[in-house]
C-alpha cells in the first residue's frame, strides 16, 4: 500500500468486529514500529501498555469516552467494541518531550494497524485514575493516551468541508461516518 492510501485510509474508526481478536505479536510489532520513530532530543520517554486479552478488554472500556460530536452516542454496543488496545504513558520527568512523541508514536501505530488491515482511534478522553488502577501504571508515567484497535465494522468518509467551515463529524442514515476536512487551499497560507 502506498503511503498516500495508508494515511487515507487512516481515519478514525470507533466500531469494530469485536470477535476479530488480535495477537499479542501484533501489538509488539506495532509498539516496535513507534520504538523506532523520532523522539524530541532522544529522550524517548514513552512507554506502552499493550491490552490483547479480551477480558482486560472489556475491563478497560467504559474508562474511555468515545465521540464527543455524536451527543446521542454512547459509544459501540457489545460486539463493536475494540478487541486490544495500546496505552500510552509517558515519563512525567520528561514531560515538554511527550506531546510531540506521542503525536508521532500514535500515528505511527495506526498506520502499522491500517497496513496490516485494522483501524483504530485515539481517544484522550480517559479516566485516568481508574485506568491507572487497572494497568498498574509504574511510578514516574502518566496515561497520555490510549488507542482502541480492531477489524473496523464501519465505514469513514473523508469529504470536502462546506463553505460554513463546520468540522464537526457526523453519521448518516445508513450509519457511514463523514469527516469533513478543509482543502489544500485553505491550508496552504503561503507560497513561495
Amino acid at each position: 500500500m502506498h503511503m498516500t492510501e495508508l494515511v487515507a485510509r487512516c481515519r478514525s474508526y470507533r466500531r469494530f468486529r469485536q470477535g476479530e481478536r488480535i495477537g499479542m505479536e501484533v501489538l509488539e510489532h506495532l509498539a516496535s514500529l513507534a520504538r523506532l520513530t523520532a523522539s524530541a532530543a532522544n529522550m524517548q520517554p514513552l512507554r506502552y501498555v499493550l491490552v490483547a486479552d479480551s477480558a482486560k478488554a472489556t475491563e478497560i472500556y467504559p474508562t474511555l469516552g468515545w465521540a464527543a460530536y455524536l451527543k446521542d452516542w454512547p459509544g459501540p454496543v457489545e460486539g463493536e467494541r475494540p478487541a486490544a488496545y495500546v496505552i500510552i504513558l509517558g515519563e512525567e520527568k520528561h514531560r515538554k518531550f511527550t506531546a510531540w512523541d506521542m503525536g508521532i508514536a500514535a500515528q505511527t501505530i495506526l498506520l502499522g494497524a491500517v497496513e496490516r488491515g485494522l483501524g483504530g482511534c485515539m481517544i484522550g478522553n480517559i479516566d485516568k485514575p481508574r485506568l491507572a488502577g487497572m494497568i498498574s501504571v509504574p511510578d514516574g508515567f502518566e496515561i497520555l493516551l490510549v488507542l482502541a484497535l480492531g477489524v473496523p465494522a464501519e465505514t469513514v468518509a473523508v469529504e470536502s468541508m462546506g463553505p460554513e467551515g463546520d468540522v464537526r463529524y457526523w453519521r448518516d442514515e445508513a450509519n457511514v461516518h463523514h469527516v469533513p476536512k478543509r482543502s489544500l487551499e485553505e491550508l496552504v497560507v503561503r507560497r513561495y
